[in-house]
């Protein structure tokens, strides 16, 4: 896994874009599960959003590192 990404010129961070990789993909799944009306049987929506992004970017971090 390289350390950091040359992006216009400048260094960042490959976590960095993972990071936002990952948010685009809660605000993806963030509809679909207020779509299907998950957030119904849940009991607290914010912590359940915090804990998806988490589990997320945790999977894409280790997806990244395996590849």
């Amino acid at each position: 896994m390289p350390r950091e990404i040359a992006l216009f010129d400048a260094l960042v961070p490959t976590l960095l874009l993972v990071f936002v990789a990952a948010m685009l993909l809660q605000v993806v799944l963030d509809r679909i599960f207020a779509y299907l009306g998950v957030y119904r049987y849940v009991w607290h929506a914010g912590l359940f959003r915090v804990a998806l992004f988490v589990c997320v970017f945790g999977g894409l971090a280790l997806l990244l590192n395996v590849a």
